[in-house]
């Protein structure tokens, strides 16, 4: 295995992980029936909170040590888009819980 990982570009390598991941995670999300949709939805918005913490930390790098400015402007568009995301998350899932309740007459 660590022959493989000398022979090919780290970037390629890199590259290759993602696609693939990408793949499983679209297979994973549309075979999960409907009933399991607001469940996953309070996991990504877990996974996200993960997200926040670490460009919390990539934008407070530069404060602590002379960290590149690359590191905080994407810390930066890491935070706001994983901000969005569990906002949004929430509101959909709070539209979907009221969509199983029962309407009273």
């Amino acid at each position: 295995m660590e022959h493989a990982a000398q022979v090919v570009d780290p970037f390629i390598f890199r590259l290759s992980i993602f696609v693939l991941a990408v793949f499983v995670g679209y297979f994973v999300v549309w075979s999960v029936t409907p009933a399991l949709h607001t469940p996953l939805m309070s996991v990504t918005n877990a996974i996200s909170s993960v997200i926040v913490v670490g460009a919390l930390l990539a934008v407070g790098v530069g404060m602590i040590s002379s960290g590149s400015g690359w590191a905080r402007g994407f810390g930066f568009v890491a935070l706001v888009f994983a901000c969005v995301n569990i906002f949004g998350g929430f509101l959909v899932t709070q539209r979907m819980l009221a969509m199983y309740k029962k309407k009273s007459k």
